[in-house]
């Protein structure tokens, strides 16, 4: 008597291993924080006004974030992706803040003065999923 063996399509394994994933990744972290703004102007830094905290070099026009020093243990750490509340897009962690803040956030707006004078200080919601 012959056998008959059952054979998977190809793409189930795959979809079963999309769900998986799916179900085992970590859920986006959701925080309110004090949202500022900075520039790269020399009167608003120590140094070179383009270069942050980390060493990368940032450049007018970059969707930057510094964190209080406190965020990094939440998984803000250096190039972790965060959506802000009323922005739209996405910004990279590239910087870190003076270690007198807490549960703060600095939005960097290259050269514009204005633009982070007219931001002020706002309480807003980010969210990002940990590495």
């Amino acid at each position: 008597m012959k056998r008959r063996t059952r054979h998977l399509r190809p793409e189930l394994p795959l979809a079963l291993l999309l769900v998986w994933v799916a179900c085992t990744a970590p859920p986006p972290h959701r925080l309110l924080v004090s949202a500022s703004a900075y520039n790269s102007l020399p009167e608003q830094t120590q140094g070179d006004p383009n270069v942050a905290a980390w060493g990368d070099v940032l450049v007018p026009g970059t969707r930057a974030i510094a964190v209080s020093r406190d965020l990094l243990e939440l998984g803000l750490v250096r190039g972790v992706r965060v959506r802000i509340e009323g922005l739209p897009g996405e910004y990279v962690v590239l910087d870190k803040m003076a270690k007198r803040w807490t549960r703060k956030i600095d939005i960097y707006m290259g050269v514009d003065r204005k633009a982070a004078l007219t931001w002020g200080v706002r309480e807003v919601a980010i969210r990002w999923t940990p590495p």
